[in-house]
């Protein structure tokens, strides 16, 4: 089941954090803006806010979510992303 984006339209930075780290991801390092968080299996994400009342727009969450965390709609429910 695709995903659908236009129930997370207006996650933002601090919200996704909370999942990843509930996923089990931990921060590794700052840059800048660029929050970068790995996960004992491999993945890696990147997550760019300058506040963490920051929301992405669609591409960026598409590739955070599906590129990066390879999170499916299940994982978003269980982390309680979706609305």
């Amino acid at each position: 089941m695709p995903i659908d984006y236009s129930k997370l339209r207006n996650i933002t930075a601090r919200e996704l954090i909370n999942g990843l780290t509930h996923d089990g991801f931990t921060h590794t390092r700052t840059n800048g803006s660029h929050r970068r968080y790995r996960h004992s299996d491999g993945r890696r994400v990147t997550v760019s806010c300058h506040v963490l009342s920051d929301t992405f727009p669609p591409k960026t969450l598409k590739s955070i979510i599906e590129g990066q965390a390879r999170w499916t709609d299940a994982d978003l429910q269980r982390l309680g992303l979706t609305k």
